[in-house]
C-alpha cells in the first residue's frame, strides 16, 4: 500500500489499542465512591434497586491480558501495522505459491500417469476419477448436471445412458471437451404448414413406439425426406453431424408432442463451448474418464 494509506493504518491501529489499553489499565486503577454499605448511591424503583461497585472477575482479567499479548506479539511477528511485513516476514502470496508448490509435488505422479494413459485407463483409476469428477462439477455441471444427467431445458444430453451425439470413444469424448461442439436443427416453419408439422410429430413419436396416431404418422413419413439428409433415411442419425438417432426414447429436449413440434417448427441450436484453454490437454483427459467411467460401468461378472 502507499505511504499514506500504510501511515492511516498504523494510526488508526495505535489509537484503538492505546485506548483499549487505557480503560483496562485504568479500570483497575479508578476509585469509585461509595456509600458505606458498598454502594453508589444511584438507586432506581424507588430504592429498590441500587447499584453496587464489584471488580471484574480474575478470569476475565486473565483472558484480557493474554488477548493483548496475542494482539501485540501478532503485530510483531505478521503484517498488519502499516507496511511493516513482521519479523517472519509472512505474505499471504508466499504462502499461495508454497502451497501450490506443495501441491503440484503430489499431483506430478498422477499427472505423469495421465499423460501416458489413455481414457479408458484412467476410468479405472480411482485418484483420477475423483479429480475429473472434481473438474466436471467445477466446469460441466451449470448444464449437464453434477451426476452428467442432462438438461432437457437446455439441450444438454445425458452422459451416462450410452446414447451419443457425436461418439462416446475416447477420440469423440476428447475433442468434444477441448474442441467444443455446435449443433443445429434447421427450422421448417417456412417450409412445412402447421398441418405437416402435425403430421411429422405423430411420425418421430412413432418410431420409439410412443403413443401416436398411425394414420397421421404415416402422412408425416412422406414428409420425413426433408429430414434424411442429416438423420438418414432410416431416421438413426449420423455422429459426424451430431444428428440424433430418432429411434431411440432418448431425447435432447423432451419427447412429447408438443416439444417435437416446437423442434420441427423453429429448430435448435447447441453450442457444446470448447475447453481447451480452461482444462488444457491432462485435465480435460481426466474430465473424458469420468465421463467415459459413467457412461462404460464396470459389469461384475456372474459365476
Amino acid at each position: 500500500m502507499s505511504g499514506f494509506w500504510s501511515a492511516w493504518v498504523m494510526v488508526l491501529v495505535t489509537i484503538n489499542l492505546g485506548v483499549a489499553l487505557f480503560l483496562f489499565v485504568w479500570g483497575r486503577r479508578v476509585h469509585i465512591p461509595t456509600l458505606p454499605d458498598g454502594t453508589t448511591g444511584h438507586v432506581w424503583a424507588h430504592g429498590v434497586i441500587r447499584e453496587g461497585v464489584h471488580w471484574l472477575p480474575k478470569w476475565w482479567v486473565l483472558m484480557s491480558v493474554a488477548l493483548f499479548i496475542a494482539t501485540f506479539s501478532y503485530l510483531t511477528l505478521y503484517p498488519g501495522f502499516g507496511n511493516s511485513r513482521g519479523m517472519l516476514n509472512w505474505t499471504s502470496a508466499g504462502e499461495l505459491q508454497d502451497d501450490t508448490a506443495t501441491n503440484q509435488l503430489k499431483l506430478d505422479p498422477l499427472l505423469k500417469v495421465v499423460s501416458d494413459s489413455s481414457v479408458a485407463q484412467l476410468s479405472a483409476n480411482p485418484e483420477a476419477l475423483r479429480i475429473g469428477h472434481r473438474l466436471f462439477v467445477d466446469n460441466c455441471s451449470p448444464c449437464h448436471g453434477s451426476g452428467a444427467r442432462g438438461n432437457h431445458l437446455l439441450g444438454a444430453p445425458d452422459l451416462t445412458d450410452g446414447d451419443w451425439l457425436y461418439g462416446g470413444d475416447e477420440k469423440s469424448l476428447l475433442s468434444s471437451i477441448l474442441d467444443g461442439r455446435t449443433g443445429a436443427m434447421p427450422a421448417f416453419a417456412g417450409t412445412l404448414d402447421e398441418e405437416a408439422i402435425g403430421d411429422l410429430t405423430h411420425y418421430v413419436r412413432s418410431l420409439p413406439g410412443l403413443p401416436h396416431d398411425s394414420l397421421r404418422a404415416a402422412l408425416g413419413k412422406r414428409q420425413f425426406g426433408i429430414c434424411t439428409a442429416c438423420h438418414g433415411a432410416d431416421a438413426k442419425g449420423n455422429l459426424a453431424l451430431g444428428a440424433p438417432n430418432l429411434n431411440d426414447s432418448v431425447w435432447l429436449y423432451g419427447g412429447s408432442s408438443a416439444t417435437i413440434a416446437e423442434t420441427i417448427r423453429h429448430g435448435r441450436a447447441g453450442v457444446m463451448p470448447a475447453w481447451r484453454g480452461r482444462l488444457g490437454d491432462d485435465d480435460a483427459k481426466m474430465v473424458a474418464a469420468w465421463v467415459y467411467a459413467q457412461s462404460h460401468p464396470v459389469r461384475t461378472p456372474v459365476n
